[in-house]
């Protein structure tokens, strides 16, 4: 068995291969232990670690671990997907939408980080708290999904009010950016949370689709823990991303890309 697994700041996410066939699975960081200890109990396996919390979990373990820079091993784990679903090309870019965002170009099979924004998965579940009170992962998507952001954004349309815009209208002039003081004890927790993803939405995307014109690519892949069970963040960064003049990509099981890319490593280096 070849075990893969990205520790990272909220999530541990684990790839690995049995009878032929390659198994997901994600824990939440407060979990580590028993991640560990599931690995201790395993026979005849080899073990790839990556992401922040590596080296913690690697402490935690009674076997030898081979341990992996974590942009590579996105790198690889992006490649594998993108191989499996016929997506690959020469040029494109990796936005990484954890808890918070990281930004690559991937030329020439090598890959450079070109930045990134403190706007990801924290910044949902943060603000979202911090506004409505909902906590859980889980509830804060459901409830957003039910919700407009009509009454709190305010787009350039709003502005150019009667007359043509320079830019297309559907563009966020400003997130939260309605005089909606009059109704804001009005305004619903679905609302409110619709506009958080929003903000995290239309931030990632844009910081992206500048990204892409240094990395000279149109194609940006969009991966990451923040995406998983939550079309409405998936929908913002799509139709985002095309207003802007990019094309989306976004690979089946993208949030195991570290964890695949730990678990490839091992089968390259035992071939």
């Amino acid at each position: 068995m070849d075990v893969g697994i990205d520790a990272g700041g909220t999530l541990i996410k684990v790839a690995y291969t049995q009878k032929g066939k390659v198994h997901f699975e994600k824990y939440p960081i407060a979990e580590i232990e028993q991640v560990a200890h599931w690995v201790n109990k395993l026979d005849d396996c080899q073990v790839c670690v990556t992401g922040g919390k590596s080296g913690v979990l690697i402490s935690l373990l009674d076997r030898p671990a081979q341990e992996m820079m974590e942009f590579e091993a996105t790198h690889l784990g992006v490649q594998v997907l993108l191989e499996e679903s016929g997506d690959l090309e020469d040029a494109y870019l990796i936005t990484n939408v954890g808890t918070g965002t990281s930004i690559h170009c991937i030329q020439d099979n090598a890959q450079e980080r070109l930045g990134g924004t403190g706007v990801g998965g924290g910044t949902l579940i943060g603000l979202s708290h911090l506004l409505t009170g909902v906590t859980h992962y889980d509830e804060i998507i459901a409830l957003a999904s039910q919700g407009s952001r009509d009454r709190i954004d305010l787009k350039v349309k709003h502005i150019y009010e009667g007359k043509e815009p320079p830019i297309p209208g559907e563009l966020t002039a400003s997130n939260f950016g309605q005089n909606f003081l009059a109704i804001s004890d009005e305004l619903t927790t679905e609302e409110l949370l619709a506009t958080v993803i929003g903000l995290v939405g239309e931030t990632v995307s844009t910081v992206s689709v500048q990204a892409a014109r240094q990395c000279r690519s149109s194609t940006i892949v969009y991966i990451g823990s923040s995406f998983i069970d939550n079309p409405l963040l998936k929908e913002v960064v799509t139709s985002y991303t095309i207003l802007r003049g990019s094309v989306p990509v976004f690979p089946k099981n993208g949030e195991y890309s570290g964890a695949v890319g730990a678990m490839s490593a091992i089968t390259k280096k035992t071939k």
